[in-house]
């Protein structure tokens, strides 16, 4: 198996702040991988170091086979990032924009490729005004298009739909799978974990700098216990009986753990002869979100 990413024992500090902490993970050419945490969990930092940004303390990263501080030129090269931030130059339009990012790589007559950038990621209506003008969501579709324009064959996305329009969202996605279809690495990290969840084959939960999970999102979702029984009430309050399948109250629903599919025809029993309607239900089955929070917890 040839690696896209390998990481082994990276640590980083910031004064006192320990942002990783002996970080091991392998990252198989050609797969879609999720890099989940919290805020705060070292996310940005690993891909910092990996985009040769920051150093690490100890330890050792390689893209495509390339240390990131020995063989840095090959390792950028191979590498394309969409930051969080919105970091752009205010004197350029979108086209001059992404050619002189094609001239950091040395890259001449890119603009057939750039074109095709430009229409996947709808920049087409766009493409000749200046960046300033631009809204935040297009800002960040220029943010994609700059970490593709020279194919790299390993592409990292933080956080790359914070802020944008639904159909922005789905342009993009569909545009990722092309790339990944064709043989190009995906990193994502984000906290729309459903996209996670429908994306990636494999995920990687860091806190507090160390990986506290990593597997496929598959055997994740099946290491969630049980299924959720979601409901609305009239009146809103639980029969007592049922108070030991509570998970908790989300406002005005209620949430039940549910082993059997038999339970479920005890819950009604028990809510019809305590005279208890139910407004509205919900079988809800395991997801990413129940595995993160279960794993890692909702901070």
């Amino acid at each position: 198996m040839k690696l896209a990413i390998e990481v082994r024992g990276v640590t980083k500090r910031f004064g006192t702040l320990q942002a990783l902490d002996r970080v091991d993970l392998a990252i198989a050419e050609g797969e879609f991988f999720a890099l989940l945490g919290p805020n705060g969990a070292g996310k940005t930092t690993l891909i910092s170091i990996l985009a040769g940004l920051s150093r690490a303390d100890d330890g050792e990263a390689r893209v495509m086979g390339y240390d990131v501080t020995v063989d840095y030129r090959e390792a950028r090269r191979s590498l394309g990032v969409v930051p969080q931030e919105l970091v752009f130059d205010p004197f350029f339009t979108v086209r001059e924009t992404l050619r002189i990012q094609s001239g950091y790589f040395g890259l001449r007559r890119n603009d057939a490729w750039i074109d095709e950038i430009i229409d996947n990621l709808d920049l087409g209506a766009k493409a000749d005004t200046n960046m300033r003008s631009l809204s935040g969501g297009m800002k960040r579709r220029v943010l994609v298009a700059q970490a593709l324009v020279h194919r790299p064959p390993v592409i990292i996305l933080d956080e790359p739909t914070a802020g944008v329009d639904v159909e922005l969202r789905q342009g993009l996605w569909d545009f990722v799978r092309r790339l990944n279809r064709d043989g190009h690495t995906i990193v994502l990290t984000t906290h729309y974990l459903q996209e996670a969840e429908t994306l990636c084959n494999r995920v990687a939960m860091l806190k507090q700098g160390r990986v506290v999970a990593l597997d496929t999102t598959r055997n994740l979702l099946a290491g969630v216990s049980g299924t959720h029984l979601r409901l609305r009430l009239s009146p809103d309050r639980l029969p007592h009986a049922l108070l030991p399948m509570l998970v908790r109250q989300d406002g005005a629903e209620w949430v039940l753990a549910i082993h059997r599919h038999a339970q479920i025809t005890e819950v009604l029993l028990a809510l019809r002869d305590d005279g208890i309607e139910v407004v509205e239900l919900q079988l809800q089955q395991p997801d990413l979100e129940e595995a993160f929070v279960s794993i890692v917890g909702g901070g």
